[in-house]
């Protein structure tokens, strides 16, 4: 298993694809290594990309204040039981990120101080987020199916 799988650079933004195994290791590097200086976590965001393979992705945005550079992390994940280790010990704030994105799109944070819902109930069922997620009780109308999803509705009749 490789940790950097690929390095993307696009408009001056560089992207490091990582394992999810090799992610802490990484990361502990970035941050304590004086020669990166990665010391800000400024951003972490996960994305579904239903019905693709691998469904979900997890990106760190990292600033380093005494280079004044930026990089991101991306790690793929399964879609199912998606799981990273958490990074709240390199970065404390990544506390409340990891919750959003446990809380909205199921992604596990193991070792995490308190992995709950931040958004959602407690009790509240699934993670809304999720393309696959049902929206409701009806069929979501847009622009381009909106005469075909008309035709099945029941209206009343007088």
């Amino acid at each position: 298993m490789h940790a950097i799988e690929q390095i993307i650079s696009f408009r001056d933004e560089t992207t490091l694809l990582v394992s999810a195994g090799a992610l802490l290791h990484i990361c502990r590097d970035l941050r304590y290594d004086p020669a990166l200086g990665y010391s800000v976590l400024a951003d972490l965001a996960a994305v579904d990309y239903h019905p693709q393979r691998p469904r979900f992705a997890v990106a760190y945005l990292l600033h380093a204040l005494k280079h004044n550079a930026r990089l991101r992390l991306r790690v793929l994940l399964p879609g199912r039981e998606p799981r990273l280790p958490s990074v709240t010990g390199l970065w404390p704030a990544a506390e409340w990120p990891e919750r959003e994105a446990f809380d909205l799109m199921g992604i596990e944070f193991t070792g995490h101080p308190d992995l709950r819902r931040i958004l959602m109930p407690a009790d509240w069922e699934g993670h809304p987020l999720r393309k696959d997620y049902a929206l409701g009780y009806e069929e979501v109308q847009f622009s381009f199916n909106w005469r075909e999803i008309d035709l099945r509705k029941d209206y009343a009749q007088e």
